[in-house]
């Protein structure tokens, strides 16, 4: 994988979203990033920090239970998104928590200056995540923990997306997209290492964790409507796939996702599902 230019296409696409991001109806990072933060367990006067912050779903949370005796810093590669998580710490009044634009994967920050390192559905898509979980441990205290999220991976399923989905968009559409996301760079890249708790709890005891703890919990997605979700769709983890679909092909999926989703409304409520959702927690082994 190209890295750096892997690093732009990500950066550029959500300084586009910035504006937008987990703010179209849908609701999922903001509870997984809630309930990540419940089983990392910040504690008063702790320092934090959250890789890929995004707006703040997980770094707000943790830095209202660290409290005004501790820190929160949240660092996201993305310009527009680090400028949205200030405004949106603003607005909820939150007084202890920094923003800065920088890359995850080689963190600029000082050797055991936190005591807790947090990263929801960010620090698995790093380039080289296993080599970064290395440098968080560096980053840590003694004592330090720390706390991520992933899909829940297996070969059958259509990656990053609930299992319903797997019927509804076909493998092959990946074809469709630059070469590191296709089904055999994805599986060297996220499956050798996420998809069974053995190899996660290898790779983290390589990069000098302890204490492994890894638990799969669904996490309710709720969207207004199933246009709602697609549109959603397009600032989130798919945005890569809508950017490279020819346009015939993405209006008949638009379609057939907005048909399907919509049919599991009641009524006029909303659209509801379940997602797996893998959570990790380690303890820094010194």
């Amino acid at each position: 994988m190209d890295s750096a230019a892997y690093k732009t296409k990500v950066t550029d696409a959500f300084n586009r979203a910035a504006a937008t991001y987990d703010r179209m109806g849908v609701e999922f990072f903001t509870p997984m990033g809630r309930r990540l933060v419940e089983r990392a367990a910040p504690r008063p006067g702790e320092r934090v920090l959250d890789i890929g912050c995004g707006l703040g779903a997980t770094l707000l949370p943790a830095a209202g239970l660290v409290g005004p005796a501790g820190h929160a810093l949240g660092i996201d590669i993305a310009p527009a998104m680090v400028e949205e998580a200030r405004r949106e710490a603003a607005r909820q009044g939150v007084g202890n928590v920094e923003l800065r634009v920088m890359d995850g994967e080689h963190p600029d920050l000082p050797a055991r200056s936190f005591d807790l390192v947090l990263g929801s559905y960010s620090v698995i898509f790093l380039p080289d995540a296993r080599a970064a979980l290395a440098r968080y441990a560096g980053l840590l205290a003694e004592g330090g923990r720390i706390g991520f999220t992933s899909p829940v991976f297996t070969r059958d399923t259509f990656p990053f997306l609930p299992p319903m989905f797997t019927e509804l968009i076909p493998l092959d559409l990946l074809r469709l997209l630059p070469e590191s996301w296709h089904p055999e760079q994805l599986h060297r890249q996220l499956h050798s290492w996420l998809e069974h708790p053995a190899d996660l709890t290898a790779a983290l005891e390589r990069a000098g964790f302890r204490d492994v703890e890894i638990a799969d919990e669904p996490v309710p997605m709720t969207a207004v409507s199933g246009t709602a979700w697609v549109d959603w769709s397009h600032t989130q983890g798919m945005r890569l796939l809508w950017q490279h679909l020819p346009e015939a092909e993405a209006a008949a999926l638009r379609t057939r996702l907005v048909t399907a989703l919509d049919a599991l409304r009641d009524g006029d409520g909303p659209v509801r599902i379940e997602v797996p959702v893998r959570y990790v927690t380690a303890t820094v082994a010194r």
